[in-house]
C-alpha cells in the first residue's frame, strides 16, 4: 500500500503458490463508486483459479490501475482509493462528473503505471471523453442509430463465445461503454440452449474477409498447457485398460442411495472409495518420482484428485487425506469440490498436491482415453460411459451395464504387475463390491 495525499493505493497482493502475475477478468467497481472495507472490487485469473480480491480500504473509487484482460504484476497498484470526505489532488472535475451521472467512463487502456510484464490489445477499445456530457435522447420518432460493433476485451470472454459458437459481435455488452461480459455469453449461450435448435441447412458460411482467431495461452490455459507438456516430457507413461461389468455397482449405489435417501452417494463416490482400496494394496502408485533426487516417494496419505472439466479449462481440485473419508464425507466432499470447482471459488491451493487422480471421462459419452498423467503424480485412473452391452453372465448371454476402466501410469515407479494388480483389485470391486467391504 502506498499513500499520497488522501489516496491510497491498493496493490495486487500475493495469490499465494508463487504466483507472480494476475490477469484481470472483471472490474467490479467503476470510477466514483463508494466502497467500504473487505468489498469485492475485482475478479481476477490467476494461473490456478479465477479469485474475487477485497480491497481493505474505505472510500471513492480514483482510479483503476488495468483493463480488463490485462495482466499485473504482484505488488503493481491495482486501484486507488480516496478517503470519504476528501478531494483528491487532480481530480477537481470529480463533483461535477458525479452530478452530471457518468459512472460509465471506461478507463485503463495505455494506462502509465509500468512493471506489467504482458499487455494484450483488446480488440476494440473506446475511451469516450472523461468529461463530454451525455448526449440528450434521440426523439421516439427519428430513425434507429445502427449498432455499433460489441466490445470485447477479455480473451476469457472471447474463449468462452468461442467454445459456444457464439459470435461476440452479435451480443448485447452490460458491461462500461457496451463491453460483453462473461455473464452476457452465458445468458446468451441459456437462451440458445432454451431455443429450438435450427436446422443444419441453416448453419451461414463463415464471412467474407474472415480472420483466423489467436488466442493468447494465459492464466489457467497456460498452467495447463505447461504441467501438460512437462508430463508428457519427464514421463515414461503407458496405458493399461479392462472392460468391466459395473451393474453390481449401480445396483449397490442404488441401495445405499434408498438406505439414506438425504445422503445420496454418486458413482464417482464409490470409485473413489475403489480407488483407496486399491492404493493401500498398492502404494507404489501413490507417489512422485524426485528426478533431482533421484528417488521415488511414496505419500503417507492419498491426497485424491478429481478431473473437472470448466469453462475456464481443466482443473483437479485435491481431497487432502481422502483415505480418512467414509463414504458418505467422499460423496459430500466430491460434491462441494467439484461445484466450487466449476464456479471457480476454489483457492489455489485447492488445487495443488494431488498425489493420484480419478478422471471420469465418460461423462462426455465416450469409452475409453489414454489421459497424460497430471505431474508430479505417477498414475491416473480414467473411467468410461457405462452402457447396455451383451455379456457373459454364467454361461450366458445377458445384457448389462459395462464400462471401460483405464490406467496410466509412470514406468518408473513400478512395473506391469504392479499396475495390472491395482487395476485388476478395482475391477473385481466394481464387478463385486461385496469385495471392498473385505478390504476396508
Amino acid at each position: 500500500m502506498t499513500t499520497v495525499a488522501n489516496e491510497r493505493v491498493f496493490l495486487l497482493p500475493d495469490l499465494g503458490e508463487g504466483l507472480s502475475e494476475a490477469e484481470i477478468v472483471q472490474w467490479r467497481v467503476a470510477v466514483g463508486d463508494v466502497v467500504t472495507v473487505d468489498q469485492t472490487v475485482v475478479e481476477v485469473e490467476t494461473a490456478k483459479a479465477v479469485v474475487d480480491v477485497p480491497c481493505p480500504y474505505a472510500g471513492r473509487v480514483v482510479a483503476l490501475h488495468g483493463a480488463e484482460g490485462e495482466a499485473r504484476p504482484v505488488g503493481q497498484p491495482l486501484i486507488t482509493i480516496a478517503a470519504d470526505g476528501a478531494e483528491p489532488a487532480g481530480h477537481a472535475t470529480y463533483r461535477e462528473e458525479e452530478r452530471a451521472g457518468s459512472g460509465n467512463v471506461l478507463i485503463g487502456y495505455g494506462t502509465g503505471h509500468g512493471g506489467s510484464r504482458r499487455r494484450r490489445r483488446p480488440r476494440l477499445a473506446v475511451a469516450p471523453q472523461p468529461h463530454t456530457p451525455e448526449p440528450a435522447p434521440a426523439p421516439a420518432a427519428s430513425a434507429a442509430p445502427a449498432p455499433a460493433a460489441a466490445l470485447v476485451i477479455s480473451p476469457i470472454v472471447r474463449r468462452l463465445a468461442r467454445e459456444h459458437g457464439l459470435d461476440p459481435a452479435t451480443l448485447r455488452g452490460s458491461g462500461p461503454g457496451g463491453v460483453v461480459r462473461r455473464a452476457d455469453v452465458e445468458a446468451a449461450v441459456r437462451a440458445a440452449t432454451a431455443a429450438p435448435a435450427a436446422p443444419l441447412a441453416a448453419v451461414p458460411d463463415l464471412p467474407d474477409g474472415a480472420e483466423d482467431l489467436v488466442i493468447p495461452l494465459t492464466g489457467i490455459r497456460k498452467a495447463i498447457a505447461d504441467k501438460l507438456s512437462r508430463s508428457r516430457r519427464e514421463i515414461p507413461e503407458v496405458t493399461i485398460w479392462v472392460d468391466v461389468d459395473a451393474t453390481g455397482l449401480l445396483e449397490t449405489r442404488a441401495a445405499i442411495n434408498a438406505a439414506t435417501p438425504d445422503a445420496p452417494v454418486s458413482i464417482l463416490a464409490l470409485l473413489a472409495r475403489i480407488c483407496l482400496s486399491g492404493l493401500r494394496r498398492y502404494p507404489q502408485l501413490n507417489a512422485r518420482v524426485d528426478t533431482e533426487g533421484q528417488r521415488i516417494v511414496q505419500s503417507a496419505g492419498v491426497h485424491l484428485g478429481i478431473a473437472a472439466q470448466t469453462d475456464r479449462g481443466l482443473v483437479v481440485p485435491v481431497l487432502r487425506d481422502a483415505q480418512r473419508l467414509t463414504t458418505a464425507e467422499l460423496a459430500a466432499a466430491l460434491a462441494e469440490t467439484t461445484a466450487a470447482a466449476r464456479a471457480g471459488t476454489l483457492p489455489p491451493a485447492r488445487l495443488t498436491g494431488g498425489t493420484f487422480t480419478l478422471n471420469n471421462y465418460g461423462v462426455f459419452g465416450v469409452d475409453g482415453s489414454t489421459p497424460i498423467i497430471n505431474h508430479p503424480e505417477a498414475a491416473l485412473l480414467g473411467v468410461g460411459r457405462i452402457v447396455d452391452k451383451p455379456w457373459v453372465v454364467d454361461g450366458q448371454l445377458a445384457v448389462r451395464k459395462v464400462t471401460q476402466l483405464s490406467l496410466t501410469f509412470d514406468h518408473r515407479v513400478c512395473d506391469g504387475g504392479v499396475a495390472g494388480g491395482f487395476l485388476r483389485h478395482v475391477a473385481d470391486c466394481v464387478e463385486q463390491p461385496a469385495l471392498l467391504i473385505a478390504n476396508v
